[in-house]
């Protein structure tokens, strides 16, 4: 597990704060969310800075979370807790889609791109998108 003091810090507004406070279901430990692995922290650093750019509210983000988590759930999802952030990625794909600042093709396309990568990259190494490419 990953918590919030074992990475960078996250810097959010206090208004931002208050949101993820009202967010009862956030995994977290005393000092804040807790990731159980470094894209987790990622995908939540993202949806942060998305919402404090101001792509999208606070309001609509857990709307859009919660229709993701009750779809995943009407699909037969457990929620046993472990796929918490496959949901939040899942929500943050479809609000960067919905408000047009990406198609889906595109982020499949990024997708795709940092799947080969890390197929191409010997263990142990960092990932570099293109990675791929240079090794051809």
């Amino acid at each position: 597990m990953t918590s919030s003091s074992d990475t960078a810090p996250i810097i959010i507004t206090t208004a931002t704060q208050a949101a993820l406070d009202a967010i009862p279901s956030l995994p977290r430990d005393d000092n804040g969310p807790i990731f159980a692995a470094p894209w987790q922290a990622q995908a939540f650093a993202m949806t942060v800075a998305l919402h404090e750019a101001g792509l999208f509210t606070w309001p609509e983000w857990t709307e859009t979370f919660a229709a993701e988590i009750k779809r995943a759930q009407a699909e037969g999802d457990p929620d046993l807790g472990d796929t918490y952030y496959l949901h939040w990625l899942a929500a943050l794909e479809t609000i960067v889609t919905d408000k047009g600042a990406a198609t889906a093709e595109t982020l499949m396309e990024v997708k795709d791109a940092w799947d080969r990568a890390a197929h191409a990259t010997p263990h142990g190494q960092p990932i570099v998108l293109g990675a791929d490419k240079r090794q051809q």
